[in-house]
């Protein structure tokens, strides 16, 4: 699939994924830019090692990057760790090993991760939607009756699930659900904006809606796009064996 849609030359950014880790530092926030030098395989290539100015970017070996590369038919992007470093004819190569599936990438988008997780929803009252608009200290109200649910897919900007309970567009929603980030098993309680709702068909009592978070901090972004970090890396590791 790599060198179908991604050729040498190509240009390509890298930023680092400690940031998604919790291990951030000053450099985690940069954009590295390179260019594919060699496709090795379908999971690995080569690129030329970034520079800054007149300077080399030294990325160290079983560091991991987010990388996006600008392919002749548009954005792709996928999770990769630099597994060699060497000079070949004068030129300073980074050997890159895939983590993730190449997907289409659209800019100012979140990736979708496809999964069946459990979640408890409800509507919010009054006073829990006026307290969230005006973004004032507030405690959800206990002990409300919750529906069932199952996210079918989640992203760092929101979440698609299937209800038997239909929830308004433009809507704030109660949701509630558990991640397992980092090897620990985290709760999540966290406010939804329903965006869309679809009638499933052929089921008299299920219904499809797309969720954007609402007021999100980024401490619990940052662990939901850690999940799927995970999970992306998990399944890899897993098609690799099989």
């Amino acid at each position: 699939m790599l060198s179908k849609f991604i050729t040498a030359g190509n240009k390509i950014e890298l930023q680092s994924v400690d940031k998604i880790r919790g291990d951030a530092n000053d450099d985690s926030q940069k954009i590295y830019v390179s260019s594919v030098h060699d496709i090795l395989s379908e999971d690995s290539l080569e690129i030329v090692m970034p520079m800054e100015q007149t300077k080399l970017i030294l990325l160290p070996v079983d560091s991991e990057y987010d990388m996006v590369f600008y392919g002749e038919s548009g954005l792709y992007q996928c999770f990769a760790r630099i597994v060699d470093r060497y000079k070949s004819n004068n030129v300073y190569i980074l050997v890159v090993e895939l983590t993730s599936n190449l997907r289409k990438y659209q800019r100012r988008e979140f990736y979708r991760f496809s999964c069946a997780l459990e979640m408890c929803a409800r509507n919010l009252e009054e006073q829990e939607i006026q307290a969230v608009e005006q973004k004032v200290p507030y405690t959800l109200q206990p002990g409300l009756p919750l529906k069932r649910s199952v996210i079918v897919d989640i992203s760092g900007g929101g979440l698609r699930f299937m209800s038997s309970q239909r929830y308004e567009p433009e809507s704030l929603i109660y949701c509630s659900y558990h991640l397992i980030v980092g090897g620990e098993r985290k709760e999540y309680e966290i406010i939804g904006k329903v965006l869309a709702v679809k009638k499933l068909e052929n089921k008299s009592d299920a219904y499809e809606h797309r969720v954007q978070y609402y007021n999100l901090d980024v401490n619990t972004r940052e662990e939901i796009i850690k999940f799927i970090f995970e999970e992306e890396r998990r399944s890899r590791k897993k098609d690799r064996l099989s």
